[in-house]
Formats: structure tokens, C-alpha cells, sequence
């Protein structure tokens, strides 16, 4: 009887951990690709203290090592000749693993992607090469490569200080460094686990293959991982800078923001997704904020605004899917402006500048977003938006994995099919909404500043910002015979426009992610 009972207790654990696997499906019967993504709700967040970035190491050694006694170089020589690939994406609170291999592939590939998922071979050369490329990424990488991404990584750093999404993924310069194989080893064990996982699966595959797809992820641990909440971020108190000075650095990257306390989740979101739109839409020439810094004043590439987290907005034409977060934030980036030295060097008539265009840029986006928030929308600018998100949405999804990404994230948020969804909440949307959105939840005066820029830019750019010192633009002399007639009124406006800036501080770059 004791020997019936405990086969009972395991057949039943057994099938509790196979079926209780949430999956999100796609089905794509004339597809010649299979699309599989494994969501684990298992992110940065998720890091123990004084581990920041083992998540991040624990995924990339999945992926980027053997299984069984199998390599990484053998697995890429099988996997060559079937053009099939896969690859790992970490963020704040998931941990995604993608597979994509052509259809007729699919039973021959199978066994490499259950060897890595369910039994990882975790060498000690393949830890120290990830482990010493992720610590280069810290110490050196994040700092030298792009001041731009260097900026956004900085404000996260700022903006959440003191909760679990303070850190970037990979880590921290004296965390990374404690981190030993046996710390990913436990981890794996924790937090990758059949009961923190979700399936996602695209193309034109069987039901068999999906059973058999849950049954082997049914193998990995059963436990259940104590995750920590999304942190509930404070509005800042007024407008507080930290200024990173850095040697040699290619102007002043800017990037500013405060917490949203909405996401995907909440209907209002397709209201901020229009005003957004107009403000300042990632890439797109037609918005107010690239309007009027890049290409009225040429003052730098591109300027943009964000409602939620925007993952590598350097190289992502369309925002990704595969970044859910529970927190997110409004923000403006922009992008690397010329500082004093450079624009002494460049243009004879402007030897006598002392501060660059940090200060106006910042004044100039801000004196929009208010002007948003006290005057609104125009019917037209709302309905030429409104038709232009409509279309421009539709184009997120345009691939197979982007399909399936989009639904996981839509599961993430508590939505069936978040693009769909959007589509009827934007089209039911009226002028009156939008503008009652921007008002609630949209502010000038209450935001945390990171702007990366030289060291000899630092000080006159802080005392400027803590002063409220008048900031005119400065033009070279070719640029000035050809701005538009009402150019100089409206930078009369900005140099003055008054910031509620509370606090401003230097921080030197080397002491940066410690």
C-alpha cells in the first residue's frame, strides 16, 4: 500500500509539473519555420545581493556552451547545414531562450535544444570565457563603446537606486566578480524550473510534437522560485542630475525620465501610445521633438521619447518584443549633442563659447512637453497620429518570432493579443483622451537627468543647471544664414525656460556600476 501511494504522489507531481505549463501558440500551417521561445519569468531582478548579473551569466552559459559531452563548436557544425539558430535575451524580469529552425529540421534539431534547456554541461572554460567577457562588459565595455547607451544604463541606475531593477543584467564591476560556477549551477536549479516557464511556440508543427515539447520540459526542477516584486518607484522630487564625466567623450549623451505607474495592462496605455507617437516616435522624422532639435537647429542625430523601456534603441528600428517589465517610465533621449571644446574647434566664430548645447536641448524637449501638457493635442495632430500608429503598429509583428514574441509579452501583461487590442482601444480613442493622459501622468518638473559628456564640460554644465542660467543657442555662422524665420524667438523662449532643478551632481565615470 505504502509503494502504491508514493507511485500515486509522483504520477501525480508528475503530471501537475507537465500540464500546469503555460504555453502560447501560433499556428502557421503554410510556414516552413518553427519558431520556440521559452519565457522564464526569471530576470535581472531575480539576482542575489552582491551577485548582480548572474542571471545573465546562468542564460548565456546555456546557450553558449556544450551539452551532454557535446561542445559548442559541435553544436554549431550540426546546426550550420539546417541554417537553424537560437539564441538568449535577459532583462529586469524574464529570461527568454529562442529557437528557430526550418520545419523539416525540426526532429533533428530537437535534441539539441532539449540538451541545452534540460541538461546544460556548465564547463569550467566555458564559465571563464562568459564570465571574463561579461566582466570586460562592466569594467570597460558599457563606458567606452556608446556614450548613448552608456546614458540610459546610467538613468536606470539612478532612476530605480535601491530595488532589484537598479542594476544593469550584467551586473555590477565587484559583483560579477564573486560569481563562480557553482553560484550558476544553483541557480539554474532555482529559478529555471518547469513551474516559472512559459512555451512558446509558432509555425506549422504538430500536436504531437507540442506534447512531446511539454512533456520534457515537465523534467526540469519543480521548484517553485521566490521571485521579488517589480519595484514601485516614487516620483522624483523635482528635476535631480547626475552628470558622468568621462574622458573624451563624443558630446553629451542625455537621457531623462520619471515612473509611469501604467503599462501595457491598463487601457490608458493606447492614449499615451498616440501622445507619444507625436511627441517623439523612435526613428521617426516627423515627430515634435526631432523637428525641433535635429532638424530645425542640426543639433544632433535624433531625438526621441519613450513609455516604456526600449531595448537597444541604437540598432532596433521597431521596438522589440521580450522586454515585459511590471515598472516602467517616460523618457526622452537625446542623443549625443556637441559640447563647448568641440564646437570652439570646429567654427573660429564661436572661440569664445564656454557651454555646449546640453542645457538648451534638455530645455527645448522639456518646454515642449509642457506645452503638451497645458495646451494638448490638435484635432489634426491627434487624427494624424491615431492613423499613423494604427499602420505603423502592424509592422512590430512583422516576422514570425515577432508575432510570437508579442503574444508572450501580451500573456506577461494580463492581454490575449496586445497589438489587436491596441488597434481597437486607438481606434476608439478620442482628442479629449489623449490630452486628459498626457496631463495625468506626464511631467516636467519631477524627473531624474543622466547626461554622459567630457570632463572639460562638467563643471559649466553643472553650474548652468543649478543656477538656471540663461542657456542661448550657439550656431556657427552657416547653419545661422539658414535657420527658418522663427528660429530665434523660440530659442529666446527655450534659453530661458525655467527647470525645476533640485539637485546636480558629478559622478566620474570609473565609479560608474561598481
Amino acid at each position: 500500500m505504502k509503494y502504491i501511494l508514493t507511485f500515486i504522489i509522483a504520477l501525480i507531481t508528475f503530471y501537475t509539473s507537465v500540464y500546469a505549463i503555460d504555453i502560447v501558440e501560433l499556428k502557421l500551417p503554410k510556414s516552413n519555420k518553427i519558431v520556440i521561445k521559452l519565457m522564464f519569468k526569471n530576470g535581472s531582478i531575480c539576482d542575489p545581493v552582491g551577485k548582480e548579473g548572474l542571471t545573465y551569466t546562468t542564460a548565456n552559459l546555456v546557450t553558449a556552451g556544450g551539452f551532454g559531452k557535446m561542445t559548442l563548436e559541435q553544436i554549431q557544425d550540426k546546426i550550420y547545414p539546417m541554417a537553424a539558430n537560437y539564441d538568449v535575451s535577459v532583462d529586469k524580469e524574464v529570461t527568454i531562450f529562442t529557437f528557430e529552425v526550418p520545419k523539416d529540421y525540426l526532429m533533428e534539431f530537437y535534441p539539441i535544444l532539449k540538451g541545452l534547456i534540460l541538461n546544460p554541461s556548465f564547463t569550467e572554460a566555458d564559465f571563464n570565457r562568459i564570465i571574463t567577457n561579461q566582466q570586460n562588459y562592466v569594467d570597460q565595455v558599457i563606458r567606452a563603446s556608446s556614450d548613448e547607451e552608456y546614458s540610459k544604463k546610467a538613468l536606470e541606475d539612478f532612476l530605480f537606486r535601491g530595488t532589484p531593477y537598479q542594476h544593469m543584467k550584467q551586473g555590477k564591476t565587484a559583483s560579477v566578480k564573486t560569481i563562480t560556477l557553482n553560484d550558476v549551477k544553483e541557480h539554474y536549479k532555482k529559478f529555471f524550473t518547469n513551474t516559472n516557464v512559459t512555451i512558446g511556440i509558432a509555425g506549422n508543427y504538430s500536436t504531437k510534437f507540442l506534447s512531446e515539447l511539454k512533456k520534457d520540459l515537465g523534467k526540469l526542477p519543480s521548484v517553485k522560485p521566490v521571485i521579488p516584486a517589480a519595484p514601485k518607484v516614487k516620483t522624483p522630487d523635482g528635476i535631480n542630475v547626475e552628470i558622468i564625466s568621462k574622458d573624451n567623450a563624443f558630446g553629451s549623451a542625455i537621457f531623462m525620465g520619471q515612473p509611469l505607474n501604467i503599462t501595457r495592462a491598463n487601457d490608458d496605455f493606447a492614449a499615451l501610445m498616440v501622445a507619444n507617437s507625436y511627441l517623439g516616435e523612435h526613428r521617426k522624422s516627423y515627430s515634435k521633438l526631432y523637428q525641433l532639435i535635429r532638424e530645425d537647429r542640426s543639433m544632433n542625430y535624433g531625438d526621441y521619447s519613450y513609455i516604456e523601456w526600449y531595448e537597444n534603441g541604437g540598432a532596433n528600428m521597431l521596438p522589440p518584443a521580450g522586454v515585459p517589465r511590471s515598472s516602467n517610465y517616460f523618457s526622452i533621449w537625446i542623443r549625443p549633442v556637441q559640447i563647448a571644446k568641440q564646437l570652439k574647434n570646429q567654427y573660429a566664430e564661436l572661440k569664445d563659447t564656454k557651454l555646449g548645447h546640453a542645457h538648451f536641448a534638455i530645455r527645448m524637449a522639456l518646454m515642449q512637453v509642457d506645452k503638451m501638457i497645458n495646451n494638448g493635442m490638435t484635432a489634426e495632430d491627434f487624427e494624424s497620429t491615431r492613423s499613423f500608429l494604427k499602420s505603423y503598429m502592424k509592422l512590430y509583428i512583422n516576422s514570425t518570432g515577432a508575432q510570437l514574441g508579442y503574444l508572450m509579452d501580451s500573456k506577461f501583461y494580463g492581454r490575449k493579443d496586445y497589438i489587436k487590442e491596441m488597434d481597437k482601444l486607438i481606434d476608439k480613442l478620442t482628442l479629449e483622451d489623449v490630452n486628459k493622459a498626457i496631463k495625468k501622468y506626464w511631467s516636467v518638473n519631477n524627473m531624474d537627468i543622466t547626461i554622459v559628456t567630457d570632463k572639460s564640460e562638467a563643471n559649466e554644465l553643472m553650474n548652468s543647471l543649478k543656477d538656471n542660467t540663461e542657456s542661448p543657442m550657439t550656431y556657427s555662422n552657416v547653419v545661422k544664414a539658414g535657420l527658418p524665420y522663427y528660429i530665434p524667438e523660440l530659442d529666446n523662449q527655450a534659453a530661458k525656460f525655467k527647470l525645476n532643478v533640485k539637485s546636480v551632481k558629478i559622478v566620474n565615470s570609473e565609479d560608474t556600476f561598481k
